[in-house]
């Protein structure tokens, strides 16, 4: 693994810290679904966390939530805690658990209650801004990629290890 040197205005995942931190994010964040905008916020958060790009949290308030159903699923992360998995239809078309969320989350993570993130490459596009993102390789990660970050991004072939 070779670090990338972020060029201006660039941020680097291998400046990003571990245990992962919860920060406010101003840009629009937007979410595409089957034609339809399923999410539109500039009040959401991301989690930076070493190596992955971040994942973007927005508030079910923000969110069609007509088109989510919670499903059986669920998963424990050690910095936020356990999280809750939606399947989204909109239309004809359905994605099993492509959306998360964490009802309780850990003290540290307090102010993503009430928020969901999804994965980028269940959608038709995600943007942060006008930019479309990039999903982070891998089905476990939600990372969103945008020019203004470098890598090399946990989630692809031979990173496991990383």
């Amino acid at each position: 693994m070779q670090r990338i040197e972020p060029g201006p205005g660039q941020e680097s995942v291998w400046d990003y810290p571990r245990p992962p931190r919860l920060e406010a994010a101003d840009h629009l964040i937007r979410v595409v679904f089957n034609g339809v905008t399923l999410a539109a916020s500039q009040r959401t958060y991301r989690v930076l966390e070493t190596s992955h790009p971040p994942t973007y949290y927005i508030p079910l308030e923000d969110v069609q939530q007509q088109y989510l159903t919670p499903t059986q699923r669920s998963s424990f992360c050690e910095w936020k805690g356990r999280a809750q998995y939606f399947t989204v239809t909109v239309g004809d078309r359905t994605d099993i658990d492509a959306i998360w969320s964490y009802p309780q989350p850990t003290p540290a993570f307090q102010a993503i209650q009430n928020y969901i993130a999804v994965y980028p490459s269940r959608m038709d596009a995600c943007y942060v801004d006008d930019e479309l993102v990039q999903a982070q390789a891998g089905d476990f990660y939600g990372g969103w990629i945008t020019s203004n970050i470098v890598g090399p991004f946990k989630g692809g072939a031979g990173t496991w290890g990383w």
